[in-house]
């Protein structure tokens, strides 16, 4: 399944269609294929969607359940959910221009849809509000940490801004909260291997050449705790809650390093203490210095 990059058809309250290729096969109708592909969603609810004109062609056609099949080319879809629990935060809209937009993201709420996220989403919510489908993220940033997430506004412009993260000339700076240990010596630099860990959505640091680097000071101290500064050179998947579990410190209020269930259901009152405090760079565009800061405090 992959999401349109500057989609042909509107979006649907906020949600762009997705697709799908049609390989060759032996199925009747579309309707058989599509159960078979995505055995996930019942058929009653492929026949639904088709119904309400939510699957249809290349030329936006709607599909009926009774399409024979024809292999080669590609359907459309658009997802739907289940009523979502609501994410009771909001983000804060920090810039916006014809080419990009930077936006102040709560914790608890997911960037992209997934899951059983769809609305509720930093992506979604944003769409609806400036009325853009084209938007898409630059860059990642978790469902519990909070901070700046930068938007691409065109399509033609979105690869010039990727490759700025793909190359590494972009700085990000992070906060979090963490214990403090006295014979942690600081600041440091800490480079580990990260792989798939063996918990769903985990990572891991194994053997081998390593593919993540931090750079780690401490900004203040407060009893137990302290207040680190968080660099990061790449950007791999939770690289940052990593790599602080890894050095003792595991990040404050964190529900899935070292040892807490990623799959419980969120404590609104106990936020994962990492935010993405600011980013800067030089926009590839129209040659400007960028930086970008939240306005949020982490909760001590």
């Amino acid at each position: 399944m992959a999401t349109h990059q500057g989609p042909v058809w509107p979006s649907k309250d906020g949600v762009s269609a997705s697709s799908v290729g049609l390989p060759v096969g032996p199925w009747s109708t579309l309707l058989d294929f599509l159960t078979q592909r995505f055995p996930a969603i019942a058929r009653e609810e492929w026949t639904a969607r088709m119904q309400r004109g939510d699957v249809v062609d290349a030329r936006g056609m709607p599909l009926r359940p009774d399409q024979p099949y024809q292999a080669h080319g590609k359907v459309h879809y658009y997802r739907s959910l289940p009523p979502e629990p609501h994410i009771p935060f909001e983000a804060v809209l920090l810039y916006q221009d014809e080419h990009i937009v930077a936006v102040d993201k709560p914790h608890f709420l997911p960037v992209t849809p997934g899951g059983r996220y769809l609305q509720e989403t930093l992506l979604v919510r944003l769409k609806r509000q400036l009325g853009n489908d084209q938007l898409v993220p630059m860059h990642r940033l978790d469902r519990d940490t909070a901070g700046v997430v930068l938007f691409t506004c065109q399509p033609l412009l979105r690869d010039r801004y990727h490759a700025l993260f793909r190359q590494r000339l972009v700085s990000k700076h992070y906060e979090a909260i963490a214990p403090w240990r006295a014979d942690l010596a600081l600041p440091t630099v800490h480079q580990s291997r990260l792989v798939a860990g063996a918990s769903f959505l985990t990572m891991q640091e194994a053997g081998g050449e390593p593919n993540a680097e931090t750079s780690i000071d401490v900004i203040e101290v407060k009893g137990d705790l302290a207040r680190y500064s968080l660099r990061p050179v790449t950007g791999q998947k939770h690289q940052l809650r990593v790599h602080m579990a890894a050095l003792g410190v595991p990040i404050l209020n964190d529900r899935m390093y070292p040892h807490l269930h990623p799959d419980a259901a969120p404590d609104y009152t106990r936020p994962l203490q990492l935010l993405a405090r600011s980013i800067a760079f030089l926009d590839p565009v129209t040659g400007q210095a960028r930086h970008f800061a939240s306005q949020r405090q982490l909760d001590w």
